[in-house]
């Protein structure tokens, strides 16, 4: 977490205060007790690895209104359209940023995609407490990301191990060897490699093939941000990347899921 960029030192900030904001409307032992009560887990890491295994692209489709980056991607902003978009076209789950300080989500866009599909969410936050794990447990979350960056060691193991315990998956997410170092040991965590520099905000794809030289071959590796072009899917393949976390890409098409289709289709069977 030393050489943490700027832009994610202030989101942090940020996060703290919400976190000590919500603890007061709700605190931990409430929100122990409603996740007790949620409605079960769909299968995130499963439906991942069995399109893989098919030699299937998975499709971790992400639903992003904006970024400190590009500023606004989508004005008209609809979860159920844009998850149904996404069902239709072929994902195999989605991601649903709910930050609403630096990327325009909320906490209820993941309970309305899931009303009207059948799949898996990623919760796309900056997790840093535990208090959050339980959060998005009861937000309807199947799965939570974690970004190396922003955790210490410490802080990345205890709430890995918190979200296991209570059923969640784990999307595990680095940016260069020293952080896939800290997080490969994490043996039931997604692999999550992030193409973007969070200090420039240019993105490569060389960030994803760079790291496959150091990731062991059973691992399961989710390439995320700088995926544009179907020719970029075909050399991912071409490297043994069968999972995606595409967001801006799709959100950018009328239908983000006949997009997603164009790019996939020659995967999806």
């Amino acid at each position: 977490m030393s050489d943490c960029p700027d832009i994610l030192k202030k989101i942090i900030e940020v996060k703290k205060a919400e976190i000590i904001v919500g603890q007061k409307k709700n605190d931990l032992e409430t929100l122990k007790e409603q996740a007790c009560v949620m409605s079960d887990i769909r299968p995130f890491k499963e439906r991942i690895l069995t399109c893989v295994s098919q030699n299937k692209a998975a499709i971790i489709a992400e639903l992003k209104k904006a970024s400190p980056s590009k500023g606004l991607i989508r004005d008209v902003f609809d979860p159920e359209f844009l998850a149904t978009s996404y069902e239709k076209g072929g994902a195999t789950c989605l991601s649903i940023l709910t930050d609403q300080s630096f990327f325009q989500g909320h906490s209820s866009y993941i309970q309305r995609a899931k009303k009207v599909t059948q799949l898996p969410v990623l919760r796309k936050d900056f997790i840093i407490d535990p208090w959050q794990i339980y959060e998005s447990r009861v937000m309807g979350a199947d799965c939570i990301l974690l970004i190396v960056s922003a955790l210490t060691s410490d802080q990345l193991h205890t709430l890995y191990a918190l979200a296991l315990d209570i059923g969640l998956d784990v999307l595990i997410e680095v940016h260069d060897e020293a952080e896939l170092a800290l997080a490969l040991p994490l043996s039931q965590g997604i692999l999550g490699i992030n193409n973007r520099n969070l200090h420039t905000f240019e993105t490569t794809l060389s960030v994803t093939y760079n790291l496959l030289q150091h990731i062991p071959d059973e691992r399961v590796v989710v390439t995320e941000s700088g995926i544009v072009s179907k020719q970029d899917i075909i050399d991912l393949f071409d490297h043994q990347v069968k999972a995606f976390l595409i967001g801006e890409s799709f959100m950018q098409a009328e239908d983000p899921g006949a997009k997603l289709f164009e790019f996939f289709e020659h995967y999806l069977s």
